[in-house]
């Protein structure tokens, strides 16, 4: 198994014989509370104490339909399936995800640079940051499958190499989010305890478990611990919205078997003075579409 650096410690074990709770060991809000952005102090307050800030409006409806035209370019695109980077369902065999869209679409790497959304993202995590992941989500109707509970950090931290939880991550909504077609369910202030998993990472996991999840996945009743503590929030709105949360926010989605799609484009900031190096808990690193290796700062 790799390990990390030697000069990095690893604060938050995970993939081991067993499942261990670690209180949070870093900041949620990095940035001072006078540091100018786009977020009211009263909001950042609220993210610091949910791990989470749903913006009911993000970008404009204009906006929407021309990201969303992006999107169905992209899906319908025969080179943009065939590429490694596009994920299928494992049932209907349609484009389930596509990543690094910020490099594939210059659409979407304009979306990146908007001072709306990287201004937040710096807001929060106090630095300069680069993209960690990005990609476009589909759920279309009848039958897309969802997201099983997870902390992203903790495969990040586990398959990716980053040291701490100074990352953020944003959910567009490209078409409304109901409270029946599979949206985003978050346990409101899971981020300030890490939950280490059990078992051993395969090599080449990302292939599987970006379809299904399965390491790196709570047992049952951790998830009912949490969920007790914490409850769960489940996030609606119409397109155009938001939600910014935390990298330990434990969440997941349902599958989706109404009529009505669910697609978003996701961003994942890391801040520049986080930069990842080895898996701390995985054979081999992730390919670079779905864990950066670029630190370039966004500008």
């Amino acid at each position: 198994m790799a390990t990390a650096t030697a000069t990095v410690t690893d604060l938050y074990p995970t993939r081991g014989t067993a499942e261990v709770t670690v209180p949070r060991q870093d900041p949620v809000v990095w940035g001072a509370p006078d540091t100018p952005g786009p977020i009211a102090t009263a909001d950042l307050q609220a993210y610091e104490r949910d791990g989470f800030l749903a913006v009911d409006q993000l970008i404009t409806p204009d906006e929407v339909e021309v990201y969303r035209r992006e999107l169905d370019r992209l899906v319908s695109d025969p080179a943009i399936r065939a590429d490694e980077r596009s994920i299928v369902e494992p049932k209907s065999k349609e484009i389930r995800s596509v990543f690094e869209v910020h490099r594939i679409s210059e659409v979407f790497a304009n979306l990146v640079r908007d001072p709306r959304v990287v201004g937040r993202a710096r807001q929060i995590l106090g630095s300069d940051v680069y993209v960690h992941q990005s990609r476009i989500n589909v759920k279309p109707g009848f039958g897309a499958s969802g997201f099983y509970w997870h902390s992203d950090f903790e495969t990040w931290h586990a398959e990716d190499g980053l040291p701490n939880m100074r990352t953020v991550s944003v959910s567009i909504a490209l078409t409304e989010n109901h409270d029946t077609n599979g949206g985003l369910m978050i346990m409101p202030g899971s981020h300030r305890t890490f939950l280490g998993c059990a078992g051993a990472t395969p090599k080449d996991n990302y292939k599987k478990s970006l379809q299904m999840q399965d390491a790196g996945t709570p047992s049952d009743e951790a998830l009912t611990a949490l969920a007790g503590e914490y409850g769960i929030k489940l996030f609606t709105g119409k397109a155009g919205s938001a939600t910014w949360f935390d990298c330990n926010c434990m969440h997941g989605s349902g599958d989706n078997i109404t009529p009505f799609p669910r697609s978003n484009v996701f961003i994942v900031f890391n801040s520049v003075e986080n930069t990842a190096v080895e898996p701390f808990a995985a054979p081999v690193r992730r390919p670079e579409f779905i864990g950066a290796r670029d630190f370039t700062p966004v500008r």
